[in-house]
């Protein structure tokens, strides 16, 4: 697995003759599965251009406000809280004192200012400019900001002169990009998790099923997050339109209960974590037609279609559990939410347990947003705002995190 599979990384290029470094590196970036996209000062294309940035990252350049022939708005805000980190190479010493300032006077400045993400910068330029007063002060706010500071190097300069200021060599931005996202340097790195997700749909006929409206949005919200803290995912899935991204996890596609369960005990065994976030269907036709049921001519005969109960996968993973897993699943509850979810928590000896309520605007099935309750092993009830899924999985993994070192 590349080091930086599926993270995403913005490159910011400010106006150095070092620029032109920028397509090695984000090249390297790319070969290390990085997602890169790339916004520029305007001076920075002089050094460079878009289009082989471009054509490197598989993304459009990000340069100015908005296209003065369209009026295309290039939106600051959605750039700044994209990445998982702000790189600037080269980061000019103009750059840095406006960086300090707060300026926002071309695009790059600010995303950088509304960057949610971690920062780190990779300074470029002469000696006598690195060493002055002002550009040491800059620095320290930089530092005191949490900045990282990746060089630079020593060598020869633009200037002709040759000593401290060097743009840091792509192959060592590169290694110090790993060394802060990378995912050998993840909480969960070698942790092996099984989650699953999704309906499951039971047959009636060959053209009709019993299901329910999940959508499968969580579960791969918490497999990303899982991947993203360094664990090797699998996810066992019910039948989803959602996009699946097939080099982040193992994926195992199946369509009724029974087959969940299946495949769900092949992996179990193997799993340090467990997290069952599936919306299986309770109930399975007793008969399975194999042709299409047709209706009756007559408008008053009804149809009666006989249930039987599916397997408690859930149940079923917690009892075969070996010492050292960390198993929980998700309750979705109307009303008395906390003590049916405690009851679960405690009849099918989960480690955890993420409650939803129904009565929750925003929350459960089909919505990009949830808002959860997470119960656990130790009685603490910890409750969460509404929140988009993404980060309602990062909620739930940092749980999880802790449970494991408790």
């Amino acid at each position: 697995m590349s080091r930086l599979a599926g993270r995403r990384i913005l490159l910011g290029i400010t106006g150095g003759i070092a620029a032109y470094k920028c397509a090695y590196l984000v090249r390297m970036l790319v070969q290390e599965g990085a997602e890169v996209q790339v916004v520029m000062t305007p001076e920075a294309t002089a050094f460079i251009g878009p289009v082989t940035l471009s054509t490197l990252s598989r993304k459009p350049v990000h340069i100015d406000y908005f296209d003065k022939a369209s009026g295309a708005w290039a939106n600051h805000v959605a750039l700044g809280t994209w990445p998982d980190l702000f790189l600037i190479a080269p980061l000019t010493a103009n750059t840095m004192a406006k960086m300090v300032q707060g300026s926002a006077e071309n695009l790059l400045l600010a995303v950088y200012l509304s960057a949610r993400c971690p920062v780190a910068v990779a300074p470029a330029m002469d000696l006598d400019m690195w060493k002055h007063p002002a550009t040491k002060a800059n620095l320290e706010i930089l530092h005191s900001r949490k900045t990282a500071i990746i060089g630079p190097a020593t060598g020869f300069l633009a200037s002709g002169l040759s000593g401290e200021g060097r743009m840091s060599e792509p192959e060592d931005i590169l290694e110090a990009v790993c060394e802060r996202l990378g995912r050998q340097h993840q909480p969960l790195f070698g942790k092996k998790v099984l989650i699953t997700a999704g309906p499951t749909h039971e047959p009636i006929d060959p053209v009709r099923f019993i299901g329910n409206h999940s959508t499968g949005k969580m579960g791969f919200a918490l497999a990303t997050s899982f991947f993203n803290r360094g664990a090797d995912v699998t996810v066992v899935h019910g039948p989803v339109t959602i996009e699946l991204n097939e080099h982040l996890f193992q994926l195992h596609a199946v369509t009724t209960a029974k087959e969940m369960l299946q495949a769900a005990l092949s992996y179990a065994p193997d799993a340090d974590i467990i997290v069952a976030a599936a919306a299986v269907a309770d109930f399975t036709p007793a008969h399975t037609a194999t042709k299409k049921i047709k209706k009756s001519s007559d408008p008053e005969e009804g149809l009666t279609i006989a249930l039987v109960r599916n397997p408690d996968i859930l149940a079923r993973l917690s009892s075969n559990r070996r010492p050292g897993q960390i198993i929980g699943g998700f309750a979705l509850e109307s009303n008395d939410e906390e003590q049916n979810a405690r009851r679960k928590l405690q009849q099918k000896a989960l480690d955890f347990i993420v409650l939803n309520s129904l009565q929750d605007e925003g929350a459960g099935f089909a919505h990009d947003t949830n808002k959860i309750s997470i119960l656990d092993r130790s009685n603490k009830f910890t409750k969460f705002e509404l929140k988009n899924k993404s980060a309602v999985a990062d909620d739930i993994v940092q749980h999880i995190i802790q449970i494991a070192h408790a």
